[in-house]
């Protein structure tokens, strides 16, 4: 287990009130949440429940809530809102996601509140008038935002929850009102989006100030407070009407934003069928599209599950090899066949089935990279930024859910009055045929824009079971690399039996079929690197690939462990 200290004593919030020096306890639970005093916790082990997400205080909030009787729906909708207030970067009201859960009665949900594109889009909305991509526009600024999602998810969340809302609500709306101490990634951070910040905002958002954010600042946030303040007084509607909505369409039309008070009125969450399959003695759910991550994890682990080459263990040339493969052929199907099911016919049932998977990598040579211009999406013929969450309580209720803005504090945009971050989402699209988004991610014509659509995602929330019991709780941000990091961290776990705390940190690799190239962490072995150059692999060096945050029933323990790549903590009891 590692703690690491931070901030400094200040005060102290309730979740059902603040006194007049703010000092009081959470009503019923034992312990205090302190904004200016707090620990990053790692790895550990529970007994009832534990919640893994991108912040400390969001992670006790979550452990505290299903401590004071709520479920683990209550904690994924209290973390989120409190991820809204304390980790800016991909914190999601003006954003969206997926939730991906496993009631004790082994029900299986599946929640999307993908953003989708304004009435007002169309496919050419990024090209210039000679057709070239103008991705700035895609990618920072007003006309970069989809109709955002999380709130509408968060509601349609509510019935499985057992709490009052208004109580799940409080602790976001008590530490924008009142502030919390910042860590010094976050103050880093803030500090190199400053400029950002202020080329895309008409007026000054909480993020930005005269001085440099350092380690111990405390970030307070009054405007998100008081929309906040109205999501918990009219529900849905104090967010997609009303005078947040307003403020929504005024701070578009201070650019060239394109969302309108009927875009968001109108905007709906959906229930979707997810995706499962097995791989030994586990039963592995996944998200269907509009998010790639279910197809693609499935598809590369069915491809690995029984050759030889994965037998040969852990950073094995040979695993590692078919690994690398699979992920190639997989993100070239997404490519080729991956959109909104609603507006493109996505072939699932083809891709899912065994004999084309095996057929996928059957011409695989051990040994021998392949090269991705041979190979294309499969022939069907048939009639970073964003954060994780986790969540497992006492009654055996799984909880996976991925939320996004997509790019680090998504378009730069705060809506002014308002005091949130609008997505840029709009890149996730295929702005152009054969145009890579910020992600390196080529797509075509069935990820085109189309105004009500979902854009294409990389999320990739997953809950597994093992002979019908619940195993293991998972997901990670990251961009494209998002589904590369699920399977490997899965198969840490399932193949090369590692604890958690390992299965999450250790270096990971991404190959995403364009460019072909195999992308490593630093701490990547040099003699593996040394093993794969000679087979034709081009490899290069980047930076922390993901943050995932997995959670592991077994032997009546919970076992869960936060990524050591960023700010990640756990809590439980």
């Amino acid at each position: 287990m590692q703690k690491v200290f931070i901030g400094f004593f200040v005060f102290i919030y309730s979740i059902s009130n603040v006194c007049a020096q703010h000092k009081t306890n959470w009503l019923g639970a034992g312990k205090i949440v302190d904004p200016y005093q707090y620990t990053q916790v790692k790895h550990e082990f529970y007994n009832n429940a534990a919640v893994s997400c991108a912040h400390p205080l969001a992670s006790l909030i979550g452990a505290q809530i299903m401590k004071q009787g709520g479920n683990a729906f209550d904690a994924g909708i209290a973390v989120q809102l409190a991820l809204a207030v304390v980790y800016p970067a991909a914190g999601n009201i003006g954003g969206g996601g997926f939730l991906i859960a496993r009631k004790p009665n082994k029900e299986i949900i599946a929640i999307d509140y993908r953003e989708v594109a304004p009435g007002n889009a169309n496919k050419d909305m990024y090209l210039d008038k000679d057709g070239n991509a103008q991705l700035e526009l895609s990618q920072s600024g007003r006309m970069a935002s989809g109709v955002p999602g999380t709130i509408a998810g968060i509601f349609s969340t509510l019935p499985s929850a057992k709490l009052n809302f208004k109580l799940l609500i409080q602790p976001a709306i008590d530490l924008a009102k009142f502030g919390y101490v910042i860590t010094e990634r976050e103050a880093n951070s803030l500090n190199s989006n400053k400029n950002a910040f202020i080329k895309n905002n008409s007026h000054t958002p909480a993020f930005v100030k005269s001085i440099s954010w350092k380690a111990g600042d405390t970030l307070m946030q009054p405007e998100l407070a008081e929309t906040l303040i109205l999501i918990r007084d009219n529900g849905a509607k104090g967010f997609y009407e009303g005078e947040t909505a307003k403020l929504i369409v005024a701070e578009m039309k201070q650019g060239n934003g394109i969302i309108s008070l009927e875009d968001l009125k109108n905007y709906k969450a959906k229930i979707r069928v997810p995706l499962s399959f097995d791989y030994g003695d586990y039963h592995i759910y996944g998200f269907p599209p509009p998010s790639s991550g279910g197809i693609i994890l499935l598809q590369m682990m069915k491809m690995v599950e029984k050759t030889a080459n994965i037998k040969k263990g852990f950073q094995s040339p040979e695993a590692t090899q078919i690994m690398i493969e699979a992920e190639r052929r997989a993100y070239a199907d997404r490519a080729e066949h991956l959109g909104d099911p609603d507006f493109w016919k996505v072939p699932i049932k083809t891709l899912s089935s065994d004999a084309y998977i095996t057929n996928r990598i059957s011409d695989f040579t051990p040994g021998k990279a392949s090269k991705s211009v041979d190979i294309k999406g499969g022939v069907i013929k048939e009639s970073e930024e964003t954060t994780h969450i986790s969540i497992y309580d006492k009654d055996g209720t799984m909880v996976s859910i991925t939320t996004t803005l997509n790019g680090g504090y998504g378009s730069k945009t705060v809506v002014g009055g308002a005091g949130f971050l609008m997505n840029n989402e709009m890149d996730d699209f295929s702005v152009k045929p054969g145009v890579a988004n910020m992600f390196g991610a080529v797509g075509g014509e069935a990820n085109a824009i189309v105004p009500g659509k979902r854009m294409l995602s990389s999320m990739c929330p997953v809950i597994v079971t093992k002979n019908g019991k619940p195993a293991i709780v998972v997901g990670t941000p990251g961009g494209t690399t998002i589904p590369t990091s699920v399977f490997q961290s899965l198969m840490n776990v399932i193949e090369f039996g590692m604890n958690t705390d390992d299965a999450v940190n250790q270096p990971k690799f991404h190959h995403q079929h364009l460019p072909d190239e195999v992308y490593f962490e630093p701490k990547f072995p040099e003699s593996l690197r040394n093993a794969l150059i000679p087979m034709g692999y081009k490899l290069t060096s980047r930076a922390s690939i993901g943050k995932t945050e997995m959670i592991l029933i077994q032997n009546n323990k919970i076992e869960v462990a936060a990524d050591r790549r960023g700010d990640d903590s756990v809590a439980g009891f």
